[in-house]
């Protein structure tokens, strides 16, 4: 066998073909997201269609964004085991048979089962593998990159919202999922572009097999910087990690994700208390966030605003969304505002909480627009920055891991917090009580990250205190050092003998 060595870390590939797994994952963002967002469009339709009332119909979009991050960990643990091109081809595949089946469903219970799980499934396998590997191909410029990958949200609600309702009118409801279908069977193209980072690793010969390695050639996808990003990353896993008496797993195979199940070394991050605080603060985003995507188009209509002006709306909110992607990926990447991207994340959360509260004062096209441009915005940005604050907490190669895990805790807000909504707004005949919700869910998350936040000040403020206060002994002197400074010693004494004499 071969001795083999790693090479040396330098600085992450941050663009080649990079840039095309960012083109990718914003393409799935575009396939998974927006589309679940235009779902709403399709609740009057389906509210029509199965005489049904609200809190039954909002379990379709709550059964798809459940199912999403419910099996997002099962996305992760089909990327370690094969690799994420595997994953995305094939949730792409179920995604685009579950919305298949949806179209020709004549129930809302096989809408349930078809649009809800089986899609839902889908974009799981296919969401949080093609994140996870824009954080492996990316560092310096790792805000930025996520920005413009998760904008794919934002463009699709702009170019499909009006889209979709385009088709309704035209083609009917059923129609309409029929080229959706189509359309998200794209998800296979993406995934089969998703190159797995490999490791490049020095071969030094021994002595048996001096001769072995002249003649053979290096693969042609095993790049220097794969292998130098690689590297670098596992170690700063592992200093993040060290504080709390964990080691980062060490690189088994040639690949960015292992070609094992995850074992529990892969989820030592859950017992870092700052990672449980960002937990319970997904907790209560998740329960707030999903609310205005799914009622902001029948609250529009039952304030008077037409059909194609609510579907508008949802244009705006995405093509904002998009501004906020991009735009706070930027800047967050800067020198000056690097150290502070947990606190422009809370700055986001908190002011989507604040839209959400002046919503029922808002009753025409003119007043709903501005809502849609702020709440976009900042929608935008702290999507954006969900990554890049678990991969600042955890290192890179617990990123896949970790927003398995991250994802997952959205699944039961997502399933309940709009049925929940509907009920509100049979119970008091409004929507008010529902936007208030979401307001509120969205103001307890950037509340409980910033008691996170002044707690690890705190604690940093302390130990350096604790560092400055306490003063370095001096290091015992090696055998070395010691014999080295007697013989020193004794030839200063003598020459000083010999000048005395």
């Amino acid at each position: 066998m071969v001795d083999v060595k790693r090479s040396r870390a330098v600085s992450p590939l941050d663009g080649g073909w990079g840039w095309v797994i960012v083109g990718c994952c914003f393409m799935v963002t575009v396939c998974t997201r927006a589309v679940t967002r235009c779902v709403s469009i399709f609740f009057v339709e389906f509210q029509a269609h199965f005489e049904a009332d609200y809190a039954a119909t909002a379990w379709i979009h709550s059964l798809v964004d459940c199912s999403t991050m419910l099996f997002a960990p099962v996305g992760s643990l089909v990327a370690n085991r094969w690799s994420c091109r595997v994953a995305v081809m094939l949730g792409g595949l179920l995604a685009s048979c579950g919305l298949l089946l949806s179209s020709f469903s004549s129930s809302l219970e096989l809408l349930y089962l078809s649009m809800g799980v089986l899609t839902g499934v889908g974009f799981a396998l296919c969401y949080t593998p093609a994140i996870a590997m824009v954080g492996c191909y990316f560092h310096r410029r790792k805000a930025l990159a996520y920005g413009i990958a998760m904008s794919g949200s934002g463009i699709g609600t702009f170019v499909l919202a009006p889209a979709v309702q385009l088709l309704i009118e035209m083609y009917s409801w059923r129609g309409a999922l029929l080229v959706l279908s189509a359309f998200v069977a794209n998800l296979s193209v993406c995934g089969a572009l998703l190159r797995p980072i490999t490791v490049k690793e020095d071969e030094e010969e021994t002595e048996g097999n001096e001769g072995e390695s002249g003649g053979g050639e290096k693969p042609a996808n095993i790049l220097l910087h794969d292998a130098e990003l690689a590297v670098k990353l596992s170690k700063e896993s592992e200093d993040r990690l060290l504080s709390s008496g964990n080691a980062a797993p060490p690189l088994q195979k040639r690949r960015c994700f292992s070609s094992y199940f995850l074992s529990s070394k892969e989820y030592r991050f859950l017992l870092l208390p700052d990672f449980l605080g960002l937990a319970v603060s997904f907790l209560f985003l998740a329960s707030g966030c999903s609310l205005p995507f799914v009622y902001l188009v029948p609250y529009a209509l039952s304030v008077g605003v037409s059909h194609q002006q609510a579907a508008f709306l949802m244009s705006i909110l995405g093509v904002i969304d998009i501004v906020g992607n991009i735009t706070f990926g930027w800047l967050t990447d800067r020198r000056c505002l690097k150290p502070y991207r947990l606190t422009c994340y809370i700055f986001s959360v908190a002011m989507e909480g604040l839209c959400c509260l002046f919503t029922p004062l808002l009753r025409s096209f003119s007043l709903l627009v501005p809502f849609a441009v702020l709440y976009g915005y900042f929608d935008g940005a702290y999507v954006a920055l969900i990554p890049v604050v678990t991969s600042d907490l955890v290192g890179a190669p617990y990123l896949s891991a970790a927003l398995g895990v991250v994802y997952f805790l959205h699944a039961i807000p997502y399933l309940v917090s709009p049925p929940i909504g509907g009920w509100l707004v049979d119970l008091t005949g409004s929507y008010t009580a529902t936007f208030f919700l979401s307001g509120a869910a969205l103001l307890a998350s950037s509340l409980v990250l910033t008691t996170v936040a002044g707690i690890r000040h705190c604690r940093r403020h302390q130990l350096s205190s604790i560092a400055k206060d306490t003063k370095p002994e001096p290091l015992p002197l090696s055998l070395s050092d010691q014999s080295e400074c007697h013989i020193t010693y004794k030839k200063e004494l003598a020459v000083t003998q010999a000048v005395a004499s």
